[in-house]
């Protein structure tokens, strides 16, 4: 009798509970302690083309605008948070890596305040390859993942600029590089389906082959790839395997 009085009282409790705002209207909300936060898979890097950190702030936090990211860092190093590694944060828009086609809902967004024709300033990458150790840490984030925005929207974006240090990140462990001079592909290699591998729409061939210059040979020319340039990317997809 008493086992069946509890019941009924919970269940009432159950039905007077607030719905989560949003969500399943009409619906009994009975929560269930059997879940756990997004976990994020990528790293989204980005460059302000502000020239201080004040607009770009203002910017990501204008609702008007709706766009954001988890993280900006300034150019003298300093971190702000902007909204909540366990949240969805508006950084990378219409994207495409590997046949995902929603980044923003798997990745940490950074942003780096910079002009886009400057050098990145030290403090900043200090700052950065900090934060990355951190995320990685807590995530275990591969480090094929660490991207910029222009490779995973090539015909949208074209951040971080050429001159951002990728070769730095990646002798920290955060993205892949190949030294020079790399290997020679194999007879046949297919350019094009080697971008795909590595991540890369290749669905406008120019803009793959830019967005993977811009990134791995500090370069924003569109042409054919040269021999050296086949065997760079052979060597990343190398590097990317032996990762997984």
């Amino acid at each position: 009798m008493l086992r069946g009085l509890a019941i009924l009282l919970l269940a009432a409790l159950a039905a007077c509970a607030p719905l989560p705002t949003g969500q399943g209207a009409g619906a009994l909300w009975q929560p269930s302690p059997s879940f756990d936060q997004r976990r994020p898979n990528f790293v989204i890097l980005h460059q302000t083309t502000n020239d201080n950190a004040a607009t770009a702030l203002a910017t990501l936090t204008d609702p008007q605008r709706k766009v954001s990211a988890h993280y900006l860092i300034g150019r003298d190093g300093a971190v702000m948070q902007l909204v909540d590694e366990a949240e969805r944060a508006w950084h990378a828009g219409e994207s495409w890596w590997g046949g995902s086609t929603d980044l923003n809902s798997a990745s940490i967004g950074i942003e780096l305040d910079n002009s886009g024709d400057e050098v990145f300033a030290e403090a900043q990458i200090v700052a950065l390859l900090a934060l990355l150790d951190e995320l990685r840490t807590r995530y275990r984030i591969p480090a094929a993942n660490v991207l910029a925005h222009g490779d995973i929207a090539p015909t949208r974006k074209v951040d971080p600029s050429r001159l951002f240090p990728w070769q730095r990140l990646a002798t920290h462990g955060f993205g892949l590089w190949c030294e020079a001079p790399p290997p020679v592909a194999p007879a046949g290699f297919d350019a094009m389906l080697g971008l795909q591998a590595l991540g890369y729409d290749i669905a406008v061939p120019a803009a793959a082959r830019q967005a993977f210059r811009r990134h791995f040979t500090a370069s924003d020319v569109d042409a054919e790839f040269a021999p050296g340039e086949l065997g760079l990317l052979y060597c990343l997809l190398q590097k990317k395997v032996s990762r997984e």
